[in-house]
């Protein structure tokens, strides 16, 4: 499959679906197809590396198998599991059926079937092993890569390598289809050279203010563009406060939703005032803006 014809092809489609990529994520993206090399997408969060993998899906048709990762994340979550409870009632079953009588032919069977619990119908298949099997196209995004522990790495390194699991008990599975691969970091800890030299390398930041002013306006296009012009600035001075959780893209795009459903045409002190708790979520990140930025009370 042909992801993107182009670096342009990206950027026009993915624009198309509401997802406003700069040169750098175009390129990325048409490279990621192209040579079937996982990216890593890195920076704070709210800045659009989990849409962009969602974007791909959209407007390639590809089905999105999402792994979010988190502290304790193990390789029966990610990778593969036995249906353990499947597996102990066809035991029963042999059980019973040795013990109703034709013993040497149930004895047999019983054997038979010890050896079947580890087969295809008792698997069950998490994110990593559904992306590999998966005949269609897929988008497989490996969420917040950076929650996961070291160890997690090396399993991935076995995946992003040869994009191939081995199960002990069935052998190794290569995939059928390569999928797009998307893993996305916050770059809470420094993930290791070993799965980096695997990736290409994309970095998105906020977006300078004409860029998330075009990207308010294509997600709210009822908006006045002199009110997106407001709200993208009172979001740039919150940013350069030194909070708890800068305002993320997506709660620039809330915000605009806000004051159109409030009606707001606008975006006066009083107004930054009564609808703060929509872009700043920590008391202590309020009261700083309600200071600095000298609203009223």
């Amino acid at each position: 499959m042909t992801w993107f014809s182009s670096p342009d092809d990206a950027a026009g489609r993915l624009g198309d679906a509401g997802y406003l990529a700069d040169p750098a994520t175009a390129t990325t993206a048409y490279l990621a197809g192209r040579l079937e090399k996982p990216v890593l997408v890195e920076g704070p969060a709210g800045v659009g590396k989990t849409e962009l993998a969602k974007a791909i899906a959209r407007v390639t048709g590809a089905e999105l198998v999402r792994l979010q990762c988190y502290e304790g994340l193990d390789e029966a979550r990610a990778l593969y599991e036995w249906n353990y409870k499947k597996q102990l009632l066809r035991i029963q079953a042999a059980v019973v059926e040795r013990d109703s009588g034709g013993r040497d032919e149930a004895v047999d069977r019983s054997a038979d079937w010890d050896q079947d619990i580890f087969g295809e119908e008792f698997l069950l298949t998490r994110p990593l092993l559904t992306a590999i099997r998966n005949e269609r196209p897929t988008v497989l995004l490996i969420d917040e890569v950076d929650k996961t522990d070291v160890e997690v790495e090396g399993l991935l390194l076995e995946v992003l390598s040869d994009f191939q699991v081995t199960i002990p008990e069935l052998g190794t599975m290569t995939a059928r289809r390569r999928p797009f691969v998307v893993l996305t970091s916050n770059a809470a800890r420094e993930l290791s050279e070993a799965l980096k030299r695997r990736c290409l390398y994309l970095h998105l930041d906020y977006p300078a203010a004409a860029r998330e002013r075009a990207i308010v306006l294509s997600q709210v296009p009822e908006l006045d563009e002199k009110v997106a012009g407001q709200l993208v600035a009172v979001v740039a001075r919150l940013r350069e406060l030194e909070l708890k959780k800068a305002p993320s893209i997506a709660e620039s795009v809330d915000w605009a939703r806000t004051l159109i459903a409030l009606e707001i045409d606008d975006l006066s002190d009083e107004a930054v005032r009564r609808t703060l708790g929509v872009v700043l979520k920590h008391v202590s990140d309020a009261d700083r803006a309600i200071r600095e930025l000298r609203l009223p009370r």
